[in-house]
């Protein structure tokens, strides 16, 4: 039995479909300005980001830093080249994010899980847009020749 490990680049065969290529681009663009915005209001800390890292148990202090990281973060997932590396840092910061609103008790589906669905959009894009991963982590099994 041989294990074929070829990686598809970016311009193989096994490109996504038009459709597929364009939704994951948009999946990823909504994730990129959201995260964006994020990073840059926590940059110059306005009156609802000072109040919601206070009522987050978090000083003041904590906003440039965490602006600076979300920045950076949002930076590897928006170059392709370094994009799975910034989906994996991003899960990390989101998961981050969750643990926080679990333990001040915020409501489950609209502040708990805002970081899921936001990691969810974002891997999916990613997955949508990136052959090396689709080969990677196939949800389909190839079918096997019939004798």
């Amino acid at each position: 039995m041989t294990v074929n490990l070829d990686i598809p680049s970016a311009t193989s065969p096994a490109r996504p479909a038009s459709l597929s290529l364009w939704a994951g681009r948009a999946m990823s663009g909504l994730v990129i300005l959201f995260l964006l915005l994020d990073g840059v209001i926590k940059l110059v800390p306005i009156a609802p980001v000072i109040e919601t890292l206070a009522g987050l148990g978090y000083p003041v202090e904590f906003a440039r830093a965490l602006g600076v990281l979300t920045l950076a973060c949002t930076i590897l997932y928006a170059v392709p080249r370094t994009a799975v590396l910034g989906a994996i840092l991003l899960t990390g910061l989101l998961g981050g994010a969750m643990a926080t609103h679990l333990r001040v008790g915020s409501p489950v589906f609209t502040h708990l899980l805002f970081g899921f669905y936001l990691g969810l959009l974002a891997w999916g894009g990613l997955y949508l847009r990136d052959a090396r991963l689709r080969a990677l982590l196939p949800f389909a099994r190839p079918s096997a020749p019939r004798s």
